[in-house]
């Protein structure tokens, strides 16, 4: 069986990131979401979530590996989960970060010790396989095609594999005032996570949806297969 995380990151990044997520997961096929938990908007999306039991909500550490020490990155770990904590009430569902810091070798035992004592798998060190190539931008250029129908569904057909996969994802709107290299992206993301050729096309592969809280549960675990190298 091929089953599919489908996870929206940056979650309390701004309102419209909000709006888009909340919307993916309403209308499209967002299953899980990781939360920002020092942003403006992170208080608003936390409430959203309660709002949505069915989303899968983890933390999206917010790290920079180049500044800080050993220590200063383990206090950093400790204090965004007791905020995740705070906000949301629940242990997360799953531990990732923002532009995949915590995969740099200073932080990666840090964060793996973390998500240990919260009982939370970690990106690309758990029982499913990451998939990080629904992304709109390289080059310093959009490129449309990466994540429009026809280019997931390519994605879908060439990467998924016998047990999990996870997708990560930037589904959002666009407001005046949030500074981001990534835009205009996030809305045509959106577009085509909600285009009901999506959902149809999921089924007629025979994929499932699942979210990391499945994946605790265990859900799948005659399927779960490791990271792949």
């Amino acid at each position: 069986m091929k089953w599919l995380i489908i996870n929206g990151d940056d979650f309390g990044a701004s309102r419209g990131i909000n709006r888009g997520i909340i919307q993916a997961h309403h209308d499209g096929i967002l299953t899980s979401a990781s939360l920002l938990v020092n942003r403006p908007a992170s208080i608003e999306a936390a409430a959203l979530a309660r709002q949505h039991a069915g989303l899968s909500l983890g933390l999206h550490l917010e790290l920079d590996a180049g500044d800080l020490d050993e220590g200063g990155v383990a206090a950093q770990c400790e204090r965004q989960l007791a905020q995740f904590r705070e906000l949301t009430g629940e242990r997360p569902t799953h531990v990732d970060s923002h532009h995949d810091v915590h995969r740099d070798p200073h932080v990666l035992p840090h964060v793996l010790a973390l998500a240990q004592r919260a009982g939370a798998p970690v990106r690309g060190h758990s029982g499913a396989r990451h998939l990080g190539k629904f992304y709109g931008r390289w080059g310093g250029a959009t490129r449309p095609e990466q994540i429009g129908v026809e280019g997931l569904l390519r994605m879908l057909d060439a990467e998924v594999r016998e047990g999990v996969t996870e997708l990560s994802c930037h589904p959002g709107y666009v407001e005046p005032g949030y500074r981001s290299s990534y835009l205009v992206e996030r809305e045509l993301e959106l577009r085509t996570l909600c285009d009901p050729r999506v959902r149809q096309a999921i089924r007629d592969r025979g994929f499932r949806l699942m979210g990391f809280r499945d994946l605790l549960a265990g859900a799948p675990a005659a399927t779960l297969t490791a990271e792949a190298t």
